[in-house]
């Protein structure tokens, strides 16, 4: 059928970053071209194919290192990317990410606005040929994931409407309309999406979400001086309370159980995964280990990011979640799972060496741009997805969206902000993780247990900003103006499409 070549297209282009569906997304096209496209009015694709699609068409923008995950962690005091000598420079992309310096023409965080756009197009495209109620709600799903992306960074959505054509520009919608839509949406579609498994979209990712719009209904309002209204913080309150009565999650005895190779049998509190099929089908995952690790490690590594010594130390030596032994990783390659800080092993406890034969011992200084003999080894690294051995590229690791500690400390949250005891919460988490229980509980002290909890999640930037943190100084990072809570429109994306306006202070 001349739809399913036009559809292997389009996945090939969403995979490979090409630039094959730039007209679509972000501008008009002809209705020859649109013939082209979508194979012409008589076209009765498989429904199942092309919610395969959509699916598919996530894993670059939410599985690559260089798109959603640079943008929301690259940006905090959780992540640096320093350029190393004559390694990672890559024109200054990650440096200016982290010290708020990026502009309109950034290319990365061009790319990602673009590879969002695409989600929206597809599932849109999909919804075109009436799918079964099913289907179509978790591709609705998968919209509002990606529409809540670009509100929560860029706050213009654009899109098209289910029954108009590929000739008219795409509709933008913003601030607080947006944030309606997504939540209508979430609202509309929930009866008819299914209970899981974690990988597909289901009822209580839509509930986490929902949560999420809640939360941050306030800031999407007025980013630089948000309010939180106590009948929203209900309703984040109550849906936390359907989630946690469901019965269906309880937080794991070990924690990198949650990202482990197989996790979609381990974890008992992932909500919401992207699968990865290992050894078959997978998306950008292993970037988890391989951005941080030493070229000497086991695998070998790009030797790029580290995080913070300041971030670091936010946690206790007990707390589980700084770092451990992995079965399946350690007594395979001496490597632990964690932050990674000090003098690396072999699997026979052998102290590994860098390439200039010094050892390898990662250290808490580092700087955004290393010039020094030392530059391999500067910077504590994170691997908090366990290394998948067995599967060469295609790793098992699933990634994880939501998690069942999120909406625990997300109900904690909405507690604080109404004058409400969070503490029991707060707690059940810390002591689970190993950590000494706390006597009492502030807005900074959770955010900090957020930052323990769900550190290099891609929520970051986002809890920053709605504690009125983002703006602030931390190492290699001096204060930033207000109008960096929002990305720029890129250059690009704004050429293409006359709907869209820059974003105030760019």
């Amino acid at each position: 059928m001349k739809y399913k070549i036009i559809l292997s297209a389009v996945l090939i282009s969403s995979l490979a970053g090409c630039t094959k569906l730039e007209e679509p997304v972000d501008s008009a096209i002809t209705g020859e071209e649109a013939e082209v496209y979508f194979g012409g009015s008589n076209a009765n694709p498989d429904p199942t194919a092309l919610l395969e699609g959509v699916y598919l068409s996530t894993r670059l923008p939410y599985q690559d290192q260089s798109r959603v995950w640079a943008a929301m962690e690259h940006t905090t005091d959780e992540v640096i990317g320093p350029t190393r000598g004559g390694d990672w420079d890559d024109n200054g992309v990650w440096r200016v990410l982290h010290t708020h310096q990026w502009n309109a023409d950034h290319a990365f965080l061009a790319d990602t606005y673009r590879d969002l756009g695409r989600i929206v197009f597809a599932s849109t495209d999909m919804l075109k040929f009436n799918p079964p109620p099913g289907p179509a709600a978790e591709a609705r799903f998968l919209r509002a994931f990606a529409m809540f992306t670009l509100l929560d960074g860029w706050d213009q959505v654009p899109y098209r409407e289910v029954n108009g054509t590929l000739e008219d520009l795409p509709q933008i919608r913003k601030g607080t309309a947006a944030l309606e839509y997504i939540m209508s949406e979430l609202t509309e579609i929930l009866p008819n999406l299914p209970d899981g498994p974690e990988y597909k979209a289901n009822k209580d990712a839509a509930k986490a979400l929902l949560m999420k719009c809640y939360l941050n209904k306030g800031v999407y309002a007025d980013r630089a001086n948000p309010t939180f209204d106590a009948s929203d913080m209900q309703e984040v309150i109550d849906l936390a309370d359907e989630i946690i009565n469901s019965g269906k999650y309880t937080l794991n005895d070990n924690f990198f159980d949650n990202f482990a190779p197989n996790n979609d049998d381990l974890s008992t509190e992932n909500i919401w995964t992207a699968e990865n099929r290992g050894g078959n089908s997978s998306g950008g995952v292993r970037f988890h280990w391989f951005a941080h690790l030493h070229y000497n490690n086991n695998p070998s590594g790009w030797n790029g990011f580290s995080t913070l010594s300041d971030f670091y130390d936010k946690f206790e030596e007990e707390d589980t979640r700084r770092g451990m032994a992995y079965p399946g990783v350690t007594n395979v390659s001496g490597l632990r799972v964690g932050f990674l800080e000090g003098q690396q092993f072999n699997q026979n406890g052998v102290a590994l060496k860098d390439r200039r034969g010094n050892n390898l011992s990662f250290t808490r200084e580092v700087k955004i741009k290393e010039t020094e003999n030392n530059l391999e080894i500067t910077g504590i690294r994170v691997v908090k997805y366990p290394v998948d051995y067995n599967n060469g590229d295609n790793v098992d690791n699933d990634l994880v969206y939501l998690r069942y500690s999120d909406v625990l400390l997300m109900k904690a949250e909405a507690l604080l902000r109404t004058s409400g005891d969070a503490l029991s919460i707060v707690n059940s988490i810390r002591t689970k993780r190993g950590a000494t229980a706390l006597g009492s509980v502030n807005l900074d002290q959770l955010l900090d247990e957020r930052g323990r909890e769900l550190y290099y999640e891609g929520w970051r930037r986002n809890d920053l900003i709605r504690f009125g943190k983002f703006l602030g100084t931390w190492q290699e990072k001096a204060a930033s103006g207000p109008e960096r809570l929002i990305f720029p429109i890129p250059n690009r994306s704004l050429a293409a499409n006359p709907n869209l306006t820059q974003n105030p202070g760019y």
